[in-house]
């Protein structure tokens, strides 16, 4: 394996997550960001639930990663081509998982900035990772990802 067997991710997709939760809540803190409007209560369970949720996805989702041998980080290289669990439904349960993780802690904190930041998180997550990533798939698997990404959508 050479160093340019990877797909060229410039960040961390957890970190670009979770920049952006944070600008959102620090955004929100700045300009008196209005509440969600959920009992407390509610917000609570809501929020534990969405994290519990999401990080339950992400454990299944990398679960495959190591069944099949192959890295879950996108700045290394991929051994093998995963289509089965979760995949068999999403090309992208983990980047789901860590948009479901957002929005609980968004939740958790009362913030409908920090919510609304999710927006162009996908958006850069999108543009700088997934694109990146099905470049590199495509190079590496060929036919086997052709014919994966069109039997499965990219998000849900």
């Amino acid at each position: 394996m050479t160093a340019r067997d990877t797909p060229g991710v410039l960040a961390p997709p957890p970190l670009i997550y979770l920049a952006f939760l944070l600008a959102g809540w620090g955004l929100g803190q700045l300009f008196h960001d209005s509440s969600l409007g959920l009992d407390t209560n509610l917000r609570r369970g809501l929020a534990f639930g969405l994290v519990v949720g999401g990080l339950l996805i992400e454990m299944i989702a990398l679960g495959r990663f190591r069944r099949w041998g192959t890295a879950p980080e996108p700045w290394k290289p991929s051994t093998a081509l995963i289509t089965d669990g979760l995949y068999r439904f999403s090309r992208n349960p983990i980047y789901i998982g860590f948009a479901v993780i957002h929005v609980g802690f968004a939740v958790a904190m009362d913030s409908s900035a920090a919510l609304a930041a999710l927006l162009p998180c996908l958006v850069v997550i999108h543009r700088f990772v997934i694109l990146r990533e099905e470049r590199y798939l495509s190079q590496k698997f060929g036919a086997a990802w052709d014919a994966y990404r069109s039997k499965v959508r990219r998000w849900l």
